[in-house]
C-alpha cells in the first residue's frame, strides 16, 4: 500500500488554507447533514469516511426514478445499463462488476432500508418516499461485510407518520411518457402509523426496430409498497414494509459499430433486402427479426425492530426476497437475418438475510456489534436456438454463397452419415441449467474512542464465512458442434472422401470397366464377383484409413474440415459437480479499519483510515464455463470419457481483496461545507468478467490500483440558493493481469490502465427558490462530464480498439445537463423537466458480435427526455 507524497503535501497544505479560511459574511445557513453510513446516525462532517450524499428535493427535482440515474449527481459512481432492462452494474472509485451473470455477486453492496440486495434486478425500483441515498465510497466490509470491497449504496425512505399526509401525481414526456405516483401516511391507531405508495411508469421506445415496425428501449413498469410502523413504547419500535414490482419491456436496443466480414452474409439474408443492420449508432434504428421480450417481478418484506434496553439499543434487521426473470426472445445475432433464432433466459433468486445489531456508549467509547446471516438460491437456465436461417447463414461463410457452402456442409453430412438437413436443423441449440446455493454468515463490530477532546480513533473488524455449493448442466443437441473435426469425425469424413475419391479408379484397374452404377451390380451379379467387390473395397479403404492415420488432423492443409471449427461456437460443456470438481467453495477472512480523526478546529476536521475489504468467490454460470488444466487432467488420469471439443479456461474467479488508504479533510461554515479525500485503493484479484461474443470469461486479475482525489463542495450562499461541485480525478493501473481476455485471446494487461474509467469525472449542481406572482418557484441543473476514455480494456494491445478507432466508437466521453423547474402553491405543484438537454452521445459499450467474428455491436446512451407533471399535496 503506497501514498502518493505530491499528494499527502497537497492535502497538508489544503488542510492548513482551509484551517485559516477567513469566515463569510452569510444570509442563510445550511441545515447538517445526518448520515447512517457507520450503522448511527451522525454528522457527515464527524464522520472518517468519504460519502456522498443526495437527499429527497434532489432526488424529486433531478428526476431520478431509479438508481441508474443516481449517476448523474454523484461523480464516482458509474451505474451502465446492458443487455436488457434489469442489466446494470454499480461501479465506485472504477471498481465495480456482476452484471450479465448471475453466478458473479457485485463489488459494490445496495442495502435499501437496512436490506441487503445481491443483484440488480432488486435494486432498481421506483421507490415511494425516498428519504436519502448515501454513496459510500472505498471499501466498507467492516461493517457491510459481504460484497462492499469497493462500495457502498444505502437508500433510506422515510418511516410512516402519525399525521396524515400524502400526494398524488401525474406526469407526461416526449415518446408519449405517462407516469402516475402516489403516496399517503397516517395513523391507524395512536401506536400505529401506516404508509402506502405506487407508481406506474409507461413510455414508448426510443429505438426503432425498422425490420418490424415496432420500438425497443421503452418503459412499461409499476410498484407499490406498504409499511406498517408500531410504536410500542417510547424505546421500542417495529416496521414492517412489503413491496413488489413488475416490468415488461422491449431492450436493449444495439448497433454496429464495426461491421466485420460476417456483415455481408448477414445482409444477404436478411428480412430487409440489403440490410442487417444500422451502422450509425445515434439514428437510434435497428434492425432485427423479432424483439426482445424482458419481464421481470420483484418482491419481499422487510422486518426492522428496534428497542432500548438501558444504554444498549438492539436492532433487528429481517428481509425476504424474491426475484424472477423471465425474457422470453432475444435475437442475439442483432440483425434483421432470421440466423440465431432465439436466446431465452430464466433467473429465479430467492434471498433471506437476518442482521443483529448491539449499539452504545460508554463514557469516552461509542461501539457497535453484530452478526449477519444470508442464505440465497438461484435458479438460471439459458438457452440458444438456431434460426431458419443459421445454415444459409453458415453455407455463406464457408462457401461464399448458400450453394457453395451447402456442397461442403451437406458433403460433410453425408461422409458422416447423417441425414441432410442435421447440422443447423432450426430449432436446434443449446440448453444450460445452473443452480448456486449460498450461504454467510458474519461477525463485526467497531469502536471509536476519545483519545482526547479533539481526537477520535475508530477500529473495526469482520469475519466472514462464505459457502457455494453450484450445479451446472447442458442439454445439448446441436449435432455440429460435437463432431471432432480435428479428431475421429475428421479421420471418418478424410477417410470417407478419400475412398470415394480412389475406388472408381481401383474398380476399373480391378475387373476393366468404368465405375457405373451398372457395371457395379454386374460386377457384383456373380459370388466371385462381389467377393473381389469386398475385397476391393476393404482394400482401398485400408490404404486410405492407413494415409489419414498419418496425417495431422489439426493442419488446414492436411485437413480441410478443421476450418470448419469456428461454426462450433456452441461447444459441449463439462458438467459440474464431477469427479475432479464438486462445485463448491468455502472462504472465510478476517477485515478491518482503523481510523483516527482530529477537529483542528469546530470546522476543520481531518482523518487518516486504512481499511480492508473482501469479496468471496464468484462462478461462472454462463455457458463460457470451461474446465480448468487441473480438472481436465485429473478426468482424464481417471479414465473419464470426455465431450469433444472442450477448451480449458475457467470456472470461477477466486475472492477479491481490497484495502485502501485514505486521508481526509471535511471543512463546514455556515455558508457550507468542503471534502476532500485523497486515496490509494487496490484490489488483488479483481474478478473480470469480460463478454466474448457466446458467453463470458470470468478470471481474476492480479491487482489493480488506482490513486485518486475526490472533492465535494456544497455551498449556500443565500437563503435560496445552493451551489454543489463533486469531483474525482483518478489514475487506475493493473498493476499484474496476466491471462485476460482481449479480443478472445489470452493477453497480458499488467502495465496498463483499465478501460471504462474516466481520468477526470466533475458533477456540478445548482438549485434557485423564489416567488412569482404568488407562487413558490425554484430552478434545479445539473450537470456531469466524463472525460473521454477507452471504453474496453487492452488499450493499443487490443485489435479491436485499433479497429473501432477507425468508427470513432473506441472512446467515450460524456457531457449531460440536467434542469428542472416548478412552482407550487396550495399544496399545488406544477414541474417541467429535461435529461440530456444537449442531447450528448456516446456508447454505453461495445462488444464482440454473436457468431460474426470481426463485427462489433454497441449500446448508445439515452437520447434527450423532457417531461412534466403535477402533485396535489395533502
Amino acid at each position: 500500500m503506497k501514498f502518493p507524497r505530491n499528494r499527502m503535501r497537497l492535502s497538508v497544505a489544503l488542510a492548513g488554507t482551509l484551517s485559516a479560511v477567513v469566515p463569510l459574511t452569510v444570509t442563510a445557513q445550511l441545515e447538517e447533514v445526518v448520515v447512517t453510513a457507520n450503522k448511527r446516525a451522525t454528522s457527515l462532517q464527524d464522520i472518517p469516511l468519504a460519502v456522498s450524499v443526495v437527499d429527497a428535493q434532489i432526488v424529486e427535482r433531478s428526476e431520478i426514478r431509479d438508481l441508474l440515474d443516481l449517476q448523474s449527481v454523484v461523480p464516482s459512481l458509474r451505474v451502465p445499463q446492458f443487455q436488457n432492462s434489469v442489466q446494470t452494474n454499480f461501479v465506485i472509485r472504477g471498481f465495480g462488476n456482476g452484471a450479465n451473470n448471475p453466478g458473479i455477486e457485485p463489488s459494490v453492496a445496495v442495502f435499501i432500508d437496512g436490506v441487503y440486495r445481491s443483484r440488480s434486478l432488486s435494486r432498481i425500483s421506483d421507490l415511494p418516499n425516498i428519504e436519502q441515498i448515501e454513496v459510500l465510497r472505498g471499501p466498507q466490509s467492516t461493517l457491510y461485510g459481504k460484497n462492499a470491497s469497493a462500495g457502498v449504496i444505502l437508500v433510506n425512505t422515510a418511516k410512516p407518520e402519525f399525521e396524515t399526509t400524502g400526494h398524488i401525481e401525474g406526469g407526461v414526456g416526449n415518446y408519449n411518457q405517462r407516469s402516475v405516483r402516489g403516496y399517503v401516511t397516517g395513523p391507524l391507531t395512536d401506536s400505529i402509523a401506516a404508509s402506502f405508495g405506487g407508481s406506474s411508469l409507461q413510455r414508448d421506445g426510443y429505438f426503432d426496430n425498422v425490420a418490424l415496425g415496432t420500438e425497443l428501449n421503452d418503459r412499461d413498469r409499476w410498484a407499490l409498497r406498504g409499511e406498517l410502523m408500531f410504536d410500542i413504547s417510547e424505546s421500542t419500535e417495529l416496521r414492517v414494509a412489503v413491496d413488489f414490482d413488475e416490468l415488461e419491456e422491449a431492450c436493449c436496443g444495439t448497433t454496429n459499430v464495426y461491421n466485420g466480414p460476417a456483415g455481408g452474409a448477414l445482409a444477404a439474408l436478411s428480412i430487409v433486402p440489403g440490410i442487417a443492420y444500422s451502422t450509425e449508432p445515434y439514428e437510434y434504428e435497428t434492425y432485427l427479426n423479432q424483439d426482445p421480450v424482458n419481464k421481470a417481478e420483484n418482491g419481499g418484506v422487510t422486518v426492522d425492530f428496534s428497542t432500548e434496553l438501558g444504554d444498549i439499543t438492539f436492532r433487528s434487521i429481517t428481509g425476504y426476497r424474491e426475484s424472477k426473470v423471465d425474457n422470453e426472445n432475444e435475437d442475439i445475432d442483432y440483425s434483421a437475418a432470421d440466423a440465431i433464432g432465439n436466446q431465452r433466459y430464466l433467473t429465479d433468486i430467492d434471498t433471506f438475510t437476518q442482521e443483529f445489531r448491539l449499539s452504545g456508549s460508554n463514557g469516552a467509547m461509542d461501539w457497535l456489534v453484530g452478526a449477519f446471516y444470508y442464505d440465497e438460491s438461484i435458479y438460471f437456465e439459458s438457452d440458444i436456438d438456431f434460426g431458419s436461417q443459421w445454415r444459409n447463414y453458415a453455407n455463406i461463410l464457408v462457401g461464399g454463397s448458400p450453394a457453395a457452402g451447402e456442397a461442403v456442409i451437406g458433403g460433410l453430412e453425408a461422409l458422416l452419415g447423417y441425414p441432410t438437413g442435421t447440422f443447423f436443423e432450426p430449432g436446434t441449440g443449446v440448453l444450460e441449467m445452473a443452480t448456486m446455493d449460498n450461504e454467510t454468515m458474519s461477525v463485526f463490530g467497531q469502536a471509536s474512542f476519545d483519545l482526547t477532546s479533539r481526537t477520535q480513533l475508530t477500529l473495526g473488524f469482520n469475519y466472514l464465512d462464505d459457502e457455494k455449493d453450484v450445479g451446472i448442466a447442458q442439454v445439448n443437441d446441436d449435432i455440429f458442434s460435437k463432431l471432432a473435426l480435428d479428431g475421429a469425425d475428421g479421420a471418418t469424413a478424410l477417410t470417407n472422401a478419400g475412398f470415394l475419391g480412389a475406388y472408381p479408379g481401383a474398380f476399373e484397374a480391378t475387373f476393366g470397366l468404368p465405375f457405373t452404377p451398372d457395371n457395379a451390380a454386374l460386377v457384383g451379379s456373380t459370388p466371385a464377383g462381389a467377393a473381389g467387390m469386398q475385397q476391393l473395397q476393404a482394400g482401398v479403404l485400408g490404404q486410405v484409413a492407413a494415409a489419414v492415420a498419418m496425417a495431422d488432423l489439426s493442419d488446414p492443409t492436411q485437413n480441410p474440415f478443421v476450418g470448419l471449427q469456428a461454426l462450433q461456437f456452441l461447444p459441449q460443456m463439462l458438467e459440474v459437480p464431477n469427479a475432479a470438481n464438486n462445485g463448491a467453495s468455502a472462504d472465510e477472512k478476517f477485515t478491518y479499519t482503523a481510523s483516527i480523526s482530529h477537529d483542528f478546529s469546530d470546522q476543520l476536521n481531518v482523518y487518516l483510515t486504512y481499511a480492508t475489504g473482501y469479496k468471496a468467490t464468484s462462478w461462472n454460470l454462463s455457458r463460457d464455463t470451461r474446465p480448468t488444466q487441473g480438472e481436465y487432467d485429473a478426468l482424464v488420469s481417471a479414465g473419464v470419457t470426455l465431450p469433444n471439443n472442450l477448451t480449458i479456461g475457467t470456472r470461477l474467479a477466486g475472492p477479491e481483496e481490497s484495502e485502501v488508504l485514505e486521508l481526509g479533510i471535511k471543512y463546514k461554515a455556515p455558508w457550507g461545507y468542503i471534502n476532500a479525500a485523497f486515496f490509494n485503493q487496490t484490489i488483488e484479484g479483481f474478478q473480470s468478467n469480460v463478454f466474448t461474443g457466446a458467453g463470458f470469461n470470468l478470471a481474476n486479475a492480479g491487482e489493480q490500483s488506482v490513486d485518486g482525489v475526490e472533492v465535494d463542495v456544497m455551498l449556500r450562499p443565500t437563503e435560496r440558493l445552493s451551489l454543489g461541485v463533486s469531483g474525482t480525478y483518478l489514475d487506475p493501473f493493473y498493476d499484474a493481469f496476466i491471462g485476460a481476455n482481449v479480443g478472445g485471446a489470452a493477453s497480458d494487461l499488467s502495465g496498463t490502465k483499465p478501460g471504462g474509467i474516466p481520468e477526470l469525472t466533475l458533477s456540478l449542481i445548482g438549485s434557485y427558490d423564489f416567488t412569482i406572482l404568488g407562487w413558490d418557484a425554484w430552478i434545479q441543473a445539473d450537470y456531469r462530464y466524463d472525460k473521454e476514455v477507452d471504453i474496453q480494456d487492452g488499450g493499443d494491445q487490443s485489435e479491436s480498439n485499433i479497429l473501432l478507432e477507425t468508427t470513432n466508437s473506441r472512446t467515450r466521453e460524456v457531457g449531460l445537463l440536467n434542469a428542472s423547474v416548478g412552482i407550487a402553491k396550495n399544496g399545488w405543484e406544477f414541474r417541467v423537466w429535461g435529461r440530456n438537454l444537449t442531447n450528448d452521445e456516446y456508447l454505453i459499450t461495445w462488444f464482440p458480435s454473436v457468431a460474426q467474428t470481426g463485427s462489433f455491436s454497441g449500446y448508445p446512451n439515452q437520447p434527450r427526455m423532457w417531461g412534466a407533471s403535477i402533485r396535489k399535496s395533502f
